[in-house]
C-alpha cells in the first residue's frame, strides 16, 4: 500500500465518534511540530515556512502570495509554496491519524506508554499503519479461527520458546470436538496459525522486510503469450532489480499487467528473510522440537502473509512515486506549451483535417473573432482537389488570410501537402508570396467542441467547425485558447491515463492557475474559463465578470470590479493584480502592480520628479533604471522585493513575458519521410518530453525522437535539462525507417 493512500485503509468501524480534542495549548504545540516537521524534510527555513503556513491559512492563494508577500515568505516562489501546502497536508493528516490510532488502541485497553511514544515519533502514515496493524480489527483469518477455539494459550506456550517440552502433548490438553479441535495435530496447527499472524503483525519486521525488498528484490514479468505481437514486447522476458526501475518502466508494466498481457513477480531470497527473523526472534536453548515449530511457522507467516502484503505495498509505492514522475514531466510539459508565445495580428485560416466527412475551415481575424466557416474535400476518398482550391483561395483572398493551421490529427499530412501545394502555386501565380502555414497540436479540440462552453460559444455551428476555430485560435493565443480544454486532455506527457486522475487534475489545474497568473488577463476581453485560473476567482465569479462586463460595458478601472457580484474583499485582494485594464485612465492599471502599492509607486515618483503621464517612455526607463531598491525601499516603506517588482513592472508595462519566447516555425513546402536522409540537418520544434527523449516536428507525418543519449555531447540525466516543449532546435536525421514511419533524430552535431 502506497504511504500517502494509507487513510483510505481504515475500516468502516473507525467513525471517528469520540475525536480527540485538542486544547489551545496542544493544538499551539502540534501546529509547531509540524512546521517543524515541513521546513525539515523540504529543508526551508523555518521562519520562511511558518509564514508560508500563515499565508495560506487565512485563504491566501498561492500565486498571490509568491508574487505579492515575498517579504513575508523570503521569496519563496510557487514551486515552494505548492510544496509546503502538499506536505502541510500531509502532517496534519499524520497527526490527525496518530490521534485516532492511540485512541482507538487506549479504548481496547491496550495502549502502553512505549506504543503511544512510538506512534507520536513515527513520521510517516506507513509507520503509523504498521504500528496499529495488531490491533487493526480483522476480517475472519485462520489466526482469529484459532483464538476463537481457544487456542491462545498454546501459542503463548510456544512463543514463550521453552527449553523443555513436547508440542504435541501439550497440544492434546486443547482438544475439543465442539469448538472443532478434533486432534492435537488441529490445536498445534492453530496455535501456529495464531504466530504466524503475530509475525505479520509485527511492525519492525515489517519495515525490515520492506526495506529489504526494495533494495534486493528483482521484479520479472513474462508474456501470457509470447506468440502474441505487442508493443509490450521487450517486456515479455524481463527482469530489473526494483531499486532501479524507472519511472515509465513501471507504468508500463502496470499497463500491460492491466492488459492481461504480462505476468509480474518479485525475485526475493526469502531465505535471508527468513534467517532475520530466526535471529531477531527466536532465543538460544529452546527445546529443539518446538524451534522447529517456530521456525516452520517463521516461514509460512512470510510466504503466506507477510510476502503477498508487502510485495503489494512496494508495488504500490513504486507506483505512486512512478505516477508523481509522471505528473511531473505533464506538468513541465503543460506549462511550457501554454506559455508559447502568442502570433497576433494575423488573419489566420483553421483547418481540422479530415478524410470522409472534409477538412472542417474557419477565418478568424486577428482577435480571434470568427469570420467564416466552410468545408472542403482535397484528401481521399473524395480527392476534391480543384473545388477545395477554388473555395480556399477565395477565403484567402476575400479576409487577406496570411497564416494557415492545420490541426495535426488525421488526415493532417496529406492536409499540409494540399496546402503546400497551394501556397506553391500561389506563389508561381505571384499572390502568395506572404502566405505560410503551420501544424498545432490539436490535443483535447474535440474535448472542448463537443463542450458545453463550445456550444454556448457557437451554437450554430457544429462540432468539427468549432474544432477547426479552436486550432486557428491555438495560434493567436495558445494559453487562452487551451484554458478551455481539460488540461490532461492536452497530451504532452507520458502515461497520463495511467495515473491517479485526481492528483492529475489537482496538479494540472494548478500548472495551468500558475501560468495564467504569470502571464496576466484583460480582464475587458478574456473569457469566463480563462478568468476562472485567475488567483482568487471561481467558477462563479468569472461568469459573473463576463456578465457584469456585457451588462455594463468594458471596466474603465480595476476598482469597478468590486461591484461584481460575489467578488468580495478577499477575492478582489487576490485577483485584482493579476487582472489588466490596458485602456484604463490610471495606467497603473495596464500593470501587474498590485493597488495596495498604488500608494509606493506616487511616493517613488515625487521622489524622482517624474509623471505616470511618462510610463513607458525614455526618459522615465532611465531615471528608473538608476533606482537602487535596497537604498530606496526603507523611505518609502515597502520592502525590497516589491519595490523591484514594481521597477520591474513601470520598465515593462502591458509586457507580456510570452513574447520573449522565440516565435514558432512557420512551413511553406512539405517535407515527407521518403525525402530524409542519415546526416540531413533540419530545423524542428519540440511537441513533447519524456524520460528517454524529447519528439520534434520536422514537417513529416510523425514526429521524429531525439533519445536521450542524443540530446547533448555531455551527459544529461533527464532531456528537460536541455529541452523543453516548444523550443525551436537544430537536429540532424540518424536512422529513417519508412515501414514504421519512425526517424531517429541528433542533436548532437555530426562530425
Amino acid at each position: 500500500m502506497a504511504d500517502t493512500k494509507v487513510l483510505q485503509h481504515k475500516e468502516e468501524i473507525e467513525d471517528g465518534a469520540g475525536k480527540t480534542k485538542l486544547t489551545a495549548e496542544q493544538k499551539a504545540a502540534e501546529s509547531e511540530r509540524i512546521v517543524k516537521g515541513v521546513a525539515a524534510q523540504l529543508s526551508i527555513p523555518i521562519s520562511k515556512v511558518k509564514s508560508a503556513v500563515g499565508l495560506l491559512d487565512e485563504g491566501n492563494t498561492i500565486p498571490f502570495i509568491a508574487r505579492y508577500r515575498k517579504e513575508m515568505t523570503g521569496e519563496l516562489d510557487e514551486n515552494d509554496l505548492r510544496s509546503i501546502e502538499e506536505k502541510l497536508q500531509y502532517m496534519r493528516n499524520l497527526e490527525e491519524r496518530k490521534r485516532e490510532v492511540i485512541r482507538l488502541i487506549d479504548e481496547q485497553g491496550k495502549l502502553t506508554d512505549e506504543l503511544q511514544a512510538s506512534i507520536n515519533g513515527s513520521v510517516k502514515l506507513q509507520e503509523v499503519e504498521d504500528l496499529y496493524r495488531p490491533y487493526r480489527q480483522k476480517r475472519k483469518t485462520r489466526a482469529s479461527v484459532a483464538k476463537e477455539r481457544g487456542l491462545e494459550p498454546l501459542a503463548d506456550w510456544l512463543w514463550s520458546q521453552p527449553r523443555q517440552g513436547e508440542p504435541l502433548g501439550e497440544a492434546a490438553r486443547y482438544i475439543d470436538a465442539d469448538k472443532g479441535v478434533a486432534t492435537a495435530e488441529d490445536a498445534l496447527q492453530g496455535a501456529m496459525d495464531i504466530i504466524a499472524e503475530n509475525i505479520a503483525d509485527d511492525a519492525a519486521i515489517r519495515a525490515w522486510i520492506r526495506k529489504f525488498t526494495f533494495d534486493q528484490a528483482l521484479l520479472k514479468t513474462e508474456a501470457k503469450n509470447a506468440s502474441e505481437e505487442t508493443v509490450y514486447e521487450m517486456y515479455y522476458s524481463y527482469q530489473e532489480p526494483v531499486r532501479k526501475l524507472p519511472p515509465h518502466r513501471i507504468l508500463a508494466i502496470n499497463r500491460a499487467e492491466r492488459e492481461d498481457v504480462l505476468r509480474v513477480s518479485f525475485d526475493i531470497p526469502a531465505d535471508r528473510i527468513h534467517e532475520h527473523i530466526t535471529r531477531k526472534l527466536l532465543r538460544h536453548g529452546t527445546a529443539q522440537p518446538i524451534r522447529d515449530i517456530l521456525i516452520a511457522v517463521i516461514e509460512d507467516s512470510y510466504k503466506r502473509l507477510i510476502a503477498p502484503s508487502i510485495e503489494r505495498e512496494v508495488r504500490g509505492e513504486l507506483t505512486e512515486k512512478a505516477e508523481e514522475h509522471a505528473i511531473s514531466i505533464f506538468s513541465v510539459n503543460l506549462r511550457n506549451l501554454l506559455l508559447q508565445p502568442p502570433v497576433r495580428g494575423n488573419i489566420v485560416l483553421g483547418v481540422d483535417p479530415a478524410f470522409r466527412t472534409g477538412c472542417k475551415l474557419a477565418v478568424i481575424d486577428d482577435t480571434g473573432k470568427l469570420l467564416e466557416v466552410a468545408v472542403s474535400y482535397p484528401t481521399p476518398p473524395n480527392n476534391r482537389v480543384a473545388e477545395a482550391e477554388k473555395l480556399i483561395n477565395g477565403l484567402i483572398d476575400k479576409y487577406k488570410v496570411e497564416l494557415i493551421v492545420i490541426g495535426n490529427g488525421t488526415a493532417s499530412r496529406e492536409t499540409e501537402q494540399f496546402i503546400a501545394d497551394l501556397i506553391g502555386k500561389r506563389k508561381a501565380a505571384g499572390s502568395g508570396a506572404e502566405l505560410k502555414y503551420i501544424i498545432v497540436n490539436e490535443a483535447g479540440a474535440s474535448v472542448y467542441s463537443a463542450s458545453k462552453l463550445a456550444q454556448e460559444e457557437f451554437p450554430a455551428l457544429d462540432v468539427a467547425e468549432r474544432s477547426a476555430v479552436s486550432i486557428a485560435r491555438r495560434l493567436q493565443d495558445p494559453l487562452a485558447e487551451l484554458v478551455k480544454i481539460e488540461p490532461k486532455a492536452i497530451g504532452v506527457g507520458q502515461y497520463q491515463h495511467d495515473v491517479s486522475q485526481k492528483r492529475l487534475d489537482e496538479t494540472l489545474g494548478g500548472v495551468v492557475e500558475s501560468a495564467v497568473n504569470h502571464v496576466g488577463v484583460d480582464v475587458n476581453t478574456a473569457s469566463a474559463s480563462l478568468l476562472s485560473y485567475v488567483a482568487g476567482i471561481n467558477a462563479t465569479i468569472a461568469k459573473n465578470i463576463v456578465k457584469y462586463r456585457e451588462e455594463n460595458g468594458r471596466f474603465a478601472k480595476r476598482t469597478q470590479l468590486q461591484k461584481v457580484p460575489r467578488l468580495g474583499a478577499k477575492s478582489y485582494e487576490q485577483c485584482i493584480g493579476f487582472l489588466r485594464i490596458p485602456e484604463a485612465a490610471n495606467p497603473l492599471d495596464r500593470t501587474p502592480i498590485h493597488p495596495e502599492s498604488y500608494d509606493v509607486v506616487d511616493k517613488l515618483f515625487d521622489e524622482l520628479k517624474l509623471d505616470l503621464k511618462q510610463l513607458g517612455t525614455e526618459e522615465l526607463k532611465a531615471s528608473l533604471s538608476q533606482v537602487d531598491a535596497a537604498a530606496t525601499a526603507p523611505a518609502l516603506g515597502v520592502g525590497v522585493p516589491t519595490l523591484r517588482d514594481i521597477v520591474d513592472s513601470l520598465l515593462k508595462p502591458g509586457r507580456d513575458p510570452r513574447e520573449e519566447l522565440p516565435p514558432p516555425i512557420f512551413h511553406t513546402d512539405v517535407l515527407g519521410i521518403e525525402d530524409l536522409t542519415p546526416g540531413m540537418e533540419l530545423q524542428g520544434t519540440v511537441r513533447n518530453v519524456i524520460d528517454f527523449g524529447a519528439f520534434i516536428d520536422i514537417g513529416i507525418k510523425n514526429d521524429g525522437l531525439v533519445h536521450i543519449s542524443q540530446i547533448s555531447d555531455k551527459f544529461v540525466k533527464h532531456p528537460m535539462e536541455v529541452v523543453s516543449v516548444g523550443d525551436n532546435v537544430t537536429v540532424w536525421v540518424l536512422t529513417v525507417d519508412q515501414k514504421k514511419g519512425r526517424v531517429g533524430l541528433t542533436m548532437r552535431k555530426p562530425s
